[in-house]
């Protein structure tokens, strides 16, 4: 039987963390989202945008292993990159254009103020600095960091603009396929391990000691220094809690630093981390996991529980 110390567990608070982060970033991304009118799809009850978002997955991960057949990576790269820089710009605008950026600007200095012009054009520059800095130096904080600010820009453009039923129908078809993908067909197994080496953001990295680099990691060797997980694991749930907080009717409450949240979505957040909990029960044994059937039935499960204590309905 092996004993664990207290150490060894640091690294799964640490994953949690960054996922907590992502909820809670966005959810105080919705108000400036909505206000800008950023959003993935016109019509959030459409079940249509269930089917378009499944279909741009497959054909996605069969491009991907196209590429890593032909030896293509570099392609792959160019496409991730574009997309952190198009993501973080649209993350940045809302924050820049509405109350955090007002609010820093009158404490720096009050006097100063600059047009929307110059506004997009330190928008523009920040996101391909982050960018350029992430292709120059993808250490796992500037990874992590990166994963953090897109996961959560991502779950607020996705989630105000999928309603109740679309998110709880997507969760559903993505858990499954995620079972099928790492335990059936292992191909998303092999996916990860194909691109792994680019050091890109669409994972985020926890190393076990302090000492780990991630620029020197070598994914050749059985013991790795560090645990993995997908940013899709931190998004797809959080979607749910965007969702929930945006279009379910419910009493709001208001927590610091993040804005106004209603019971369904606190209770959603709080079901991710108890299907969090059982997963990383299971990835503490060494073997690669399959995160969304725990984290979407947990974040279900707490979205369910939460309407119920807010006596709000369910599917609205």
């Amino acid at each position: 039987m092996i004993v664990l110390k207290f150490k060894d567990y640091i690294p799964f608070l640490g994953m949690g963390f960054m996922l907590l982060l992502v909820q809670l970033i966005a959810i105080a991304l919705t108000g400036p989202f909505k206000v800008n009118d950023i959003k993935a799809f016109s019509n959030p009850e459409d079940p249509g945008n269930v089917v378009i978002w499944v279909a741009i997955i497959l054909i996605f991960t069969a491009f991907i292993f196209l590429i890593i057949k032909l030896n293509k990576k570099w392609i792959i790269q160019a496409l991730i990159f574009l997309t952190v820089a198009s993501t973080l710009y649209f993350v940045f605008i809302p924050f820049f254009s509405v109350g955090p950026y007002i609010t820093l600007t009158m404490m720096l200095s009050p006097d100063l103020i600059l047009d929307f012009g110059t506004v997009y054009y330190l928008i523009f520059f920040l996101s391909a600095g982050l960018t350029i800095l992430l292709y120059l130096y993808p250490e796992w904080y500037v990874v992590d960091t990166v994963g953090v600010i897109i996961g959560a820009g991502a779950s607020t453009m996705f989630g105000i603009s999928l309603d109740i039923i679309p998110t709880l129908l997507l969760l559903v078809v993505l858990a499954v396929y995620d079972y099928i993908a790492v335990y059936r067909t292992k191909h998303m197994v092999a996916l990860a391990e194909g691109v792994m080496d680019l050091k890109l953001p669409i994972l985020l990295v926890v190393p076990k000691h302090w000492k780990y680099s991630f620029l020197k990691e070598k994914f050749d060797k059985k013991e790795r220094e560090a645990f993995f997980m997908g940013l899709g694991d931190a998004v797809m749930p959080t979607l749910l809690v965007v969702s929930a907080n945006v279009f379910v009717p419910a009493a709001y409450y208001y927590v610091p630093f993040v804005g106004l949240m209603n019971i369904p979505a606190i209770g959603a957040i709080i079901g991710t981390f108890v299907g969090f909990t059982v997963l990383m029960g299971l990835v503490i044994k060494g073997k690669p996991q399959a995160g969304l059937p725990f984290l979407n039935t947990g974040v279900i499960l707490g979205y369910a529980a939460g309407c119920l204590m807010a006596g709000s309905a369910l599917l609205n």
